[in-house]
């Protein structure tokens, strides 16, 4: 019976998800699973119902719910994370503060101001959870749900567990792919590269044909570039098509949400199609709705097909052998050879009794890896700052990030990030006692003359004129 510890169990129906997916697998029907939350409040709910599961499937399984994440954590082969820290209370900060200042966000979690911050209160919890994981369960996996995924994972290769990040990105984009070109996904033979929410299908192919061209002349049509404007203007440009979509997509390049015009033309579908706080929305919107409800008391305990989430499919190819292949985040190590070997990349993974495998990618295409980089230098500041505690680091990440550049000055950045670390201090111990250094406005005279340093005559005649003057 191997025991799977999943870590932030209260986000129920994906914890359920979750939970069903692996129940319903041949050969993991006797996994123990240790439900762990600050509060039992929603995790007694899943207890209750996977116990129903278990007993009218007549399964062998085992659930139970602890506050104590030592507890959960002690001889787990498998550790499932999907915390978040600050619930919509800190999501709120992370919406509105970023909003007030200039930039606006649709979904707020993986990149701008939103995505850096829930990163500066995720990491040091994930680097505490590893060092518990490093003394009560040290072979252990750890399958890593939390966003944003580059740059938890990004921290996690910093610490030497095996883990792997899991997005569903690919698969649904793979869908949607199938769906615009007429062929079963099944019958497409792809490989797709790149990091986080932002890789690339290199290849799409049917049976040796190349789907490219279709797929081109398709999104020319108004009836299937009007379901993904953002992402068909990057695949018009860029000339690969993406794993995110338009809500997503618009917040990683600086092109699509930087005045009214751009949203008015790319980001008008309502929604998580690019809609001002769209994400935030829903979550409150859910939130408040089932605060309190029994959401799970009345569902049917039979086993449903799996979802596509990959986490059966991995602990199936562990515990049973069957060779599984994912789109999975892991650390660079120079699989995708032009970008930085220290980064998280998303690409092929191979996984069996023995582990995880990864696969050569080699270059992706160079205006690819180009865009790849305007984000992964943020990815980099993010860590940095999370782990180090550098005020300035916030300041930095922020000013390189794509969206914010785009809109805000210097100062204003510095400003939104000061106003962001002190709405969200409760939740940013590594930040304690400090501050962002502000910069002062300078006010220029009419009459002010510019102060000249001594230069060399010489020198002054080359910085005038440049080659011209040799």
């Amino acid at each position: 019976m191997a025991k799977v510890a999943i870590i932030g169990a209260g986000s129920i129906v994906f914890c359920q998800t979750l939970i069903l997916d692996i129940l319903g697998t041949p050969g993991l029907e006797d996994t123990e699973f240790a439900l762990m939350a600050p509060s039992t409040t929603r995790t007694s709910q899943i207890e209750a119902f996977v116990n129903r599961v278990i007993a009218e499937n007549k399964l062998r399984a085992k659930v139970w719910i602890t506050t104590d994440r030592r507890e959960a954590l002690k001889g787990a082969k498998y550790v499932i994370s999907t915390f978040q820290v600050g619930g919509v209370r800190a999501f709120e900060a992370d919406y509105k503060l970023p909003l007030k200042h200039g930039v606006d966000q649709c979904i707020g979690d993986t990149m701008g101001p939103g995505g850096i911050f829930r990163a500066l209160r995720s990491i040091p919890v994930t680097v505490d959870l590893v060092n518990d994981i490093k003394e009560l369960c040290p072979d252990a996996l750890v399958l890593n749900y939390v966003n944003p995924m580059a740059m938890i994972c990004w921290a996690l290769g910093t610490t030497g567990v095996q883990f792997v990040g899991l997005c569903h990105g690919v698969q649904t984009t793979l869908d949607l792919i199938a769906g615009y070109v007429g062929v079963p996904k099944t019958e497409i033979d792809y490989l797709c590269a790149g990091i986080n929410h932002m890789g690339w299908f290199l290849k799409i192919e049917h049976r040796g044909e190349d789907l490219y061209p279709l797929l081109r002349a398709r999104f020319e049509l108004p009836e299937y570039y009007v379901n993904e404007k953002v992402r068909g203007e990057a695949f018009r440009h860029f000339g690969y098509f993406m794993t995110e979509s338009t809500g997503h997509l618009s917040e990683y390049l600086p092109y699509f949400r930087k005045n009214q015009k751009a949203l008015g033309l790319y980001c008008d579908e309502p929604g998580f199609g690019g809609e001002t706080g769209a994400y935030y929305n829903w979550c409150k919107y859910v939130a408040e709705k089932y605060d309190g409800q029994q959401i799970l008391a009345g569902q049917q305990t039979t086993l449903p097909l799996r979802s596509v989430e990959y986490g059966s499919y991995i602990i199936e190819a562990m515990e049973t052998g069957r060779t599984f292949k994912l789109n999975g985040n892991v650390i660079n190590n120079g699989m995708i050879s032009n970008l930085p070997a220290d980064c998280c990349a998303e690409y092929l993974i191979y996984v069996d009794r023995t582990g995880l495998h990864k696969t050569f990618v080699g270059a992706l295409p160079s205006q690819c890896a180009a865009l790849n980089m305007t984000n992964v230098n943020v990815q980099r500041l993010t860590v940095e700052a999370a782990l180090t505690g550098d005020t300035e680091k916030i300041v930095q990440a922020c000013a390189l990030d794509p969206l914010t550049s785009a809109v805000l000055t210097l100062k204003e950045i510095r400003d939104m990030a000061a106003d962001m670390l002190e709405a969200e201090r409760e939740w940013l111990p590594q930040f304690a006692g400090k501050v962002i250094r502000p910069t002062p406005t300078i006010v220029i005279p009419k009459d002010v003359k510019p102060a000249r340093a001594p230069i060399d005559p010489a020198l002054a005649i080359y910085a005038r004129f440049g080659a011209l003057g040799q």
